[in-house]
């Protein structure tokens, strides 16, 4: 469960897909359908825990999760730790080590205090981070510059910035850079170009590039998010519904 064999499947053009789960057992099933690597989405995770997105959820409770994930399966673990749970980077290195992660999402967004970081501010973070753990965890910068962003020119617009920051959270040590939520394929690939040849990380949507098409533009990990949660969430619910109706569920 290394961070080296995790760092070694970020393969531009060969992208290493995380059906990102959020508990052992939706882990287990992960590993069962043949994925080499296990990652959390925080969002899944803590709705499962009865809590709602934004480190609503305690630090004790989602490294739990995590440790949990670990001892139930045999490949690398890389754990969404959103922002980072107001924990120094020290503290969230010794977490992680805790729960022997071999990698971890930080987004640039503080959810403890409502408010985008500066460049130079998240690119310290990450340093610090990696100053502490080394080689020893893949850190996976999440950039949050196409978050909210209208249609192609509103993420054309945020290309600059998203570009400035992944260069800089690379410089800092990151491993792989991760524009969050990017729709346009011709923006996306543009971001890819810019920042070659390090590993971006893109989020593989149902209005966004499918599968082959984030291939061809390069990307080296394919992140599902919450994706695979809201359908098993969507057949349950399905089921239920059925069954309340008095007909069969199954």
């Amino acid at each position: 469960m290394t961070a080296r064999r995790l760092r070694e499947l970020h393969v531009p053009g060969e992208p290493l897909v995380l059906p990102n789960a959020w508990d052992a057992d939706s882990a287990r099933l992960v590993v069962e359908a043949g994925f080499p690597v296990v990652a959390t989405s925080s969002a899944a995770v803590a709705a499962a825990l009865g809590y709602a997105d934004g480190e609503q959820v305690s630090p004790d409770e989602m490294f739990d999760v995590a440790a949990r994930i670990t001892a139930a399966v045999d490949v690398p673990l890389t754990v969404d730790v959103e922002s980072g749970y107001g924990l120094s980077a020290l503290e969230l290195a010794d977490r992680l080590a805790e729960a022997d992660a071999a990698g971890c999402n930080i987004e640039d967004t503080d959810q403890q205090e409502g408010r985008r970081r500066s460049v130079a501010e998240h690119a310290a973070l990450l340093a610090d981070v990696k100053r502490h753990c080394g080689d020893l965890l893949v850190v996976n910068a999440r950039i949050d510059s196409f978050l909210g962003a209208d249609g192609p020119d509103g993420e054309r617009a945020a290309l600059p910035d998203a570009v400035e920051r992944a260069r800089a959270y690379l410089d800092a040590g990151a491993d792989c850079v991760y524009p969050i939520h990017v729709r346009s394929a011709e923006v996306l690939g543009e971001f890819v170009t810019e920042v070659s040849p390090a590993p971006v990380n893109a989020t593989y949507l149902p209005d966004g590039p499918d599968l082959a098409m984030l291939t061809k533009l390069g990307v080296a990990r394919i992140s599902l998010g919450t994706g695979l949660w809201r359908l098993a969430r969507a057949r349950i619910s399905a089921a239920l519904s059925s069954l309340a109706d008095g007909t069969s569920p199954f």
